[in-house]
């Protein structure tokens, strides 16, 4: 019960933390900021993808599968969106040329 209570006081400090980060970010660089944070997602990802090849029983798998599957739309949706944010600058220079 110990260690429900400390992982939960950690994800609140981290939330906090990065609500404060990101929201003092300049808006020029939310693109750098997606495509670090993309990184981050796809290390999520292959953490989920470890800690499901250790899991021995149904919840764990479950649970797994579900990280898994959660950090893999996670990152594929920030490529996206980065590639989608970086076509709208292009636009941009094709029109001052």
């Amino acid at each position: 019960m110990e260690g429900i209570w400390a992982a939960l006081y950690i994800f609140v400090l981290a939330a906090f933390t990065g609500y404060e980060v990101i929201g003092r970010v300049p808006v020029i660089l939310h693109t750098p900021l997606m495509s670090g944070s993309n990184f981050i997602h796809g290390i999520v990802l292959v953490g989920s993808m470890v800690v499901l090849g250790h899991a021995d029983s149904l919840p764990e798998q479950i649970i797994g599968f579900i990280g898994v599957l959660l950090g893999a739309v996670n990152a594929a949706g920030g490529f996206a969106v980065t590639e989608r944010m970086l076509q709208m600058f292009e636009k941009n220079k094709r029109h001052k040329e």
